[in-house]
């Protein structure tokens, strides 16, 4: 199982949304950070079972919200880009993997 590393911005914006719904309705920040460690666990274990959109970045779905883990798979780690919410402006994340290289 390859390990994971989360790029800055990407856990940023974990954190960010986790605030948030702990904000709307308490231990909803919990169960958004439980569905997240379980996609990446996911991703961990089959980093090549979810679709390529570009490149090689991936894109698991994660289960509850509406929410994506954007990453893509190096020789020795998954690099986690982005958390991205599903309605919102899809590229912003794209010059990450430039600057993550």
């Amino acid at each position: 199982m390859s390990p994971a590393r989360f790029l800055l911005p990407a856990e940023v914006e974990m954190i960010e949304a986790a605030v948030y719904y702990e904000a709307q309705v308490p231990g909803l920040g919990d169960a958004f950070l439980a569905k997240i460690d379980s996609a990446v666990r996911d991703i961990r274990e089959r980093p090549t079972a979810w679709p390529a959109i570009g490149g090689d970045i991936r894109k698991r779905l994660v289960h509850r919200f509406p929410y994506a883990v954007l990453y893509r798979v190096d020789p020795e780690e998954v690099v986690v880009v982005a958390i991205m919410h599903q309605r919102r402006r899809p590229d912003y994340w794209v010059g990450r993997i430039w600057s993550a290289q």
